[in-house]
């Protein structure tokens, strides 16, 4: 029996589309509806509706599916316990947040490429929303977001927080004693784009503040954020191990405060599917290397 047939069946069943099978596989959709009609001729069963749209699992694919599912993961233990990882080749779709883009990123990057040389990145980065829906629609095959993502189709391993602080440039004159809200409102607030976390946790308590509405000036990019705050134009909360440089030169200062956003915390996020072994492993290096960066402050 043909092993790629196989693992094609598992993979468009898991993406419901022969067109996403196709994408993935680096091959034509024609290509695929092949491999499922020989393999269906091989079994005596037809596997899919292909009259549905998405197409779905017949009952007799719905028997089969686990069956199959089983081998793919053999398969990829086999593989994994043969020590052959550095044969692993094709391309890793990876989703990332801008946060871990300027703090251990490239280590992480340079330790992928160690271990695996064979494996192409293609990398997005992007706030965390975005990064979720890439996930759930087969997008990304690993994403490192704000987590976790609550869906059970989903694996969430947790990395790393980062904690939030109040900046501000030396330029605006501010004191050194502990700043209430009200004080910093009279300054445009930098901070996440509208549809993070972050930006609603902080939205969220400034709404409480009595006096003058408190302006913001959001922005998916945190080098705009921080651009802006080091040219005066407000103040901002970004994670501290984003900024030390700027903390350490005296181009930003740290703000003392009466309140401070939660930290934020981090999870490797991708698919409990069986064909997802590149971002396990890319997982664990993950793991590992955000570890060593948490460890080394």
């Amino acid at each position: 029996m043909n092993f790629k047939r196989i693992e094609t069946f598992v993979l468009v069943a898991t993406l419901g589309s022969f067109r996403k099978a196709a994408e993935q596989q680096y091959t034509t959709q024609p290509a695929i509806s092949s491999r499922i009609a020989a393999l269906e001729q091989e079994l005596g069963v037809m596997l899919f509706d292909r009259d549905s749209t998405p197409i779905v699992l017949t009952a007799d694919g719905k028997e089969l599916l686990p069956f199959a599912e089983k081998v793919v993961f053999m398969a990829d233990q086999l593989r994994q316990r043969a020590d052959i990882s550095r044969q692993f080749s094709g391309t890793l779709r990876l989703g990332v947040s801008e946060t871990i883009v300027h703090t251990w990123l490239p280590t992480f990057l340079k330790e992928l490429h160690d271990q695996l040389p064979n494996l192409d990145v293609d990398m997005t980065v992007d706030v965390t929303s975005h990064l979720r829906t890439g996930l759930l629609d087969k997008t990304f095959d690993l994403t490192f977001l704000m987590g976790p993502i609550s869906d059970p189709g989903i694996v969430n391993v947790d990395l790393c927080d980062f904690p939030l602080v109040w900046i501000a440039s030396p330029s605006l004159g501010l004191p050194e004693r502990t700043l209430t809200l009200e004080e910093l409102v009279h300054y445009p607030i930098i901070t996440y784009s509208r549809n993070t976390k972050p930006f609603r946790e902080i939205s969220d308590r400034f709404m409480q503040v009595d006096g003058l509405p408190v302006r913001f000036f959001s922005s998916s990019s945190l080098s705009a954020c921080r651009k802006l705050t080091c040219d005066g134009v407000g103040v901002s909360a970004l994670p501290s191990d984003v900024v030390s440089a700027d903390l350490q030169s005296g181009r930003l200062i740290q703000l003392n405060t009466e309140w401070l956003p939660s930290a934020l915390h981090f999870t490797a996020s991708y698919s409990s599917g069986p064909l997802n072994s590149t971002a396990k492993i890319a997982t664990e290096i993950a793991m590992k290397v955000s570890s060593e960066f948490k460890s080394d402050k």
